[in-house]
Order: C-alpha cells, then structure tokens, then sequence
C-alpha cells in the first residue's frame, strides 16, 4: 500500500505495527504503556506512530485489549458534600492513571434503580464500576452482584470487605466525642443524619460507644438530613442546656444549629461547645469557626482508583478494606467547662 492510499483513511494499529516491524500487541502495549517492552522497540513503535499519525480509537483499543479503559461510577443523585467531594476525587485519579470515568447518577436509591444503572453501565463495555453508597440497602445490593467485571463500593461499614473502599466515620466520631468530654461535657448530645446511610450509622454508633465506655447519660438522637435547614429546625427545639454540648451529624447541620442557637440566646461555645464533620470550606468562617472532623477525600479517591486498578491488572490480588484515618480540627466553637 502506497503512502497516497494510506493517507486516504486512518491509520489504525496494523498499519502502524507493519511500519515499526512489530506486532499489533507491541503497539498496543506501547499505547497503554505497558512494561517489558525494549526501549528500541518502544521508540520504533513511536516513531512509526506519529509518521502515520496515528491516533487510536477507544472502540479499537478496547477490541486489541479487551478493556476500554473506562470506569462506570454510580453517585446517589444529591448535592450533599461528601458524595460530590468523593465523586470529583475520584475522576481526578481516574484520569491521572489515564482511565476515563462514565458517571451516572442514580436518583432513586430503590436498590432495583442501582441495579438497572448497573446494567446500562455493562452495556457500555466498563472495565470497573465504583459506587458511592447512601443507603445500605445499595451496600447489600452490592455485595449480591455476581458480575464478570470489579465493582467496588465506597461505604462506611462495620465489616471489612474486598468489594469496600471508606474514611473511618467510626473513630472519627469517637474523637469527635472524646474532645468534647475531655472538655468536660458530662452530657453530649446527637444531631444525627439520615437513618439508612452509612456514614450517618456509623457515626452514630461511634457517638454511642465513646459515651458507654465514659459511663455518660445516653439521650435518643434527632435525626437531619445533612442540610443546614434540617439542622436549624431540630436546633430550635433541641433539649439542651447550658454547660452541654453537640456532636452534629455533618458541618452543614451544624451551620444550622448554630444559627437556630443564636435565636434562642445560647453563645457558642460560651454556653454550649458544638462539633461537626467533615470540614467544608466554610467551617473556618463561621461565628465561631467550626471544630470539626475532617476527611480526606482526595486521598480516598487515590485509594478507590487503586483497589480498581488492582482489580482490573492484577485480579488475583487479594485486598481487604482498610478505612482512612480522619483529623479532628480545633477551632473556636468548643471550650473547656
């Protein structure tokens, strides 16, 4: 084939591994950089690449590799910090390991909704999916899939998995709790969240088990739903009292927390020390800057990307669930009894 036809199509692989002297598996191992390729052969590969100009489709490489390098991810349909922090996180390691992320949200957490999105995801020909958990009955939808590719869950959970990727919400409450007892607070109250979700669970149980093991009054715990509205409105009618204080579920209810207890006359912290979680951007700003867990949600989103890959690469890998480590931040909204 003369250079003039080649030039009246594309270039695809054969072309350029009949150029280079190679296989078609050479080039695609230089393409998808790959080792055990001699660097001689990889610079022929490459030289006979831009000669022709060639520029691989996704579809073409997907048929040479058998992957498409392309990860469905499934986030719950809501605005929320966490979900939307996890979700940007994730697509930067995704990209940095050179993989593309097909994101579908899914609005209904009915766990028949999550599967059908699953399904369109395989017809697409994903190498992984990744979902964001909300709900645990998703979690448990999760771990019912018998698929032929990786799927990995990103979930708070008391039990360790393979299939499971998290922050330790439990021991981050737990420290959240202990400040504030080590304060002094004798009685600590709960503002939780949603009663199905994960994180929310698991920070409720830590709340629990710090004050059981203190030997401190327990009192039932309102619950919000992470917004800063569902926060003022249980913190109008919250029992508490001067001397007290309130371990809230996530920094945007404790935004309104904070709020409904300056209508009702209680100084923060004079009166009552609060603590959130999560550390949005705005937690420093607040009157009073905001004590509160944080989360490092791009390092989670560094380890997702890796359980992928090992996954993906490496299937007979075995890996189990090792939760991040939170940080308690310090600021002006708790004090000393």
């Amino acid at each position: 084939m003369s250079q003039e036809e080649k030039g009246a199509r594309a270039a695809n692989i054969f072309d350029v591994a009949r150029l280079a002297g190679v296989s078609h598996q050479t080039v695609s191992r230089v393409l998808n950089d790959l080792p055990n390729v001699r660097p001689a052969t990889r610079a022929r590969v490459e030289q006979a690449i831009a000669q022709l100009r060639y520029s691989p489709s996704p579809a073409a490489r997907a048929l040479v590799t058998r992957r498409t390098r392309t990860i469905g991810l499934v986030s719950p349909g809501v605005s929320d910090y966490g979900p939307s922090s996890i979700a940007m996180h994730f697509n930067f390691a995704a990209r940095a390991a050179r993989y593309s992320v097909e994101a579908v949200s899914s609005l209904d957490e009915d766990p028949g909704a999550v599967r059908s999105v699953v399904e369109s995801l395989l017809r697409q020909r994903v190498d992984a999916i990744v979902l964001i958990v909300v709900d645990i009955a998703v979690l448990e939808v999760v771990g019912g899939l018998d698929l032929a590719i990786p799927v990995v869950a990103v979930a708070a959970s008391p039990r360790p998995s393979p299939l499971i990727v998290s922050i330790d919400q439990y021991r981050g409450a737990r420290a959240a709790v202990r400040h504030l007892a080590e304060l002094g607070h004798t009685r600590i109250l709960h503002l939780g969240g949603p009663s199905e979700n994960p994180d929310a669970i698991e920070r409720e149980r830590g709340w629990r088990d710090e004050l059981v093991g203190r030997r401190l009054d327990l009192v039932d715990a309102p619950r919000g739903d992470w917004s800063a509205e569902s926060g003022y409105r249980v913190g109008l009618d919250l029992p508490v009292e001067p001397g007290e204080a309130v371990f809230v579920g996530n920094d945007h209810m404790a935004i309104g927390l904070l709020s409904a207890f300056r209508e009702r006359g209680l100084r923060v912290p004079d009166d009552v020390s609060v603590v959130g979680f999560d550390d949005v951007p705005e937690a420093g700003y607040l009157f009073p800057p905001l004590t509160t867990v944080r989360q490092d949600f791009a390092a989670l989103g560094g380890l997702m990307m890796q359980k992928v890959l090992l996954a993906v690469e490496d299937p007979d890998t075995v890996t189990e669930d090792t939760p991040l480590p939170t940080r308690l931040v310090l600021r002006a909204s708790t004090r000393a009894r």
